[in-house]
């Protein structure tokens, strides 16, 4: 009998724990303009069964990443879907997209796929609010520029935004992780270097238009342009989170600073539903 409860009990904790844990799907998504199914990683929280409605965190991975990045690595995730009461989606970014509709090639068009196709399929096969108050956009590297790059040009669509460690500035890196394959040689297109690299991009907003939060080790590569970002933020009095904290490129520290963003989102989408 002492084995039996002993059983019960173990069971009926197990069924606890998978009857309320956040679910992780992996669907492949739809791209009308890229003409593929992209694979992406949707985590819904333990009561998304309860019939309300919830916002959404667009969480990118960064450069030669995918979908899968965060979950596998960042197993926390998950329980900030809980915690928050937020559908987090880790969308396919490719391998080295930078999140931009590429004028050199046609099979990257990462801006309109996550900004438009993707927010899209989302809205109309989760239970999400389908507004600018209920998505927020963020990411990692390539997609920290990602999450300020879509969401500057996109403030129809997000209302927050953040970048952890991110490429904020692209111009004094012409050579690497495969900048110029999209945009075509920063000497031969300058124009379409500046007009691509988030710190050129601050004319596209206004005081309060946009929340948004950046976060960057004090050791890492990116570190100075996120610096010279957020100089140039406080110069044209526009608001925004600024965090750093020791820390280098890696799993590390974006395991920790997407603890600091999530919950900044949090915030955002409570203000937002208190209507404050």
């Amino acid at each position: 009998m002492k084995h039996l409860f002993s059983f019960i009990v173990v069971a009926l904790f197990l069924s606890y724990g998978f009857s309320f844990a956040a679910d992780v799907d992996t669907v492949a998504v739809p791209s009308k303009g890229m003409n593929i199914n992209s694979k992406t990683v949707i985590i819904t929280p333990d009561n998304y069964r309860q019939g309300t409605r919830y916002p959404v965190l667009y969480l990118l991975h960064g450069y030669s990443g995918n979908y899968s990045d965060w979950v596998k690595a960042v197993p926390g995730v998950k329980q900030l879907s809980d915690d928050y009461g937020m559908i987090i989606v880790c969308p396919d970014g490719a391998y080295g997209s930078w999140y931009f509709d590429s004028p050199v090639d046609s099979a990257f068009a990462y801006e309109t796929y996550v900004a438009k196709e993707l927010v899209e399929w989302v809205d109309a096969n989760y239970k999400t609010i389908p507004t600018r108050e209920g998505r927020a956009i963020t990411g990692l590297s390539m997609g920290g520029h990602g999450g300020l790059y879509l969401a500057f040009r996109h403030q129809d669509v997000f209302g927050a935004a953040g970048s952890m460690s991110g490429g904020v500035d692209i111009r004094p890196f012409p050579n690497n992780w495969d900048i110029a394959k999209r945009l075509g040689k920063q000497s031969d297109y300058p124009e379409r270097w500046e007009q691509n690299t988030v710190i050129g991009m601050l004319h596209l907003l206004t005081p309060n238009s946009l929340k948004f939060i950046i976060d960057c080790g004090s050791e890492d590569f990116f570190y100075d342009v996120n610096v010279r970002l957020h100089e140039e933020l406080l110069y044209r009095n526009i608001p925004h989170d600024f965090i750093s904290r020791p820390g280098v490129h890696d799993w590390k520290y974006w395991s920790n600073a997407v603890k600091y963003q999530a919950l900044f989102f949090h915030t955002y989408f409570e203000e937002g539903r208190s209507g404050n």
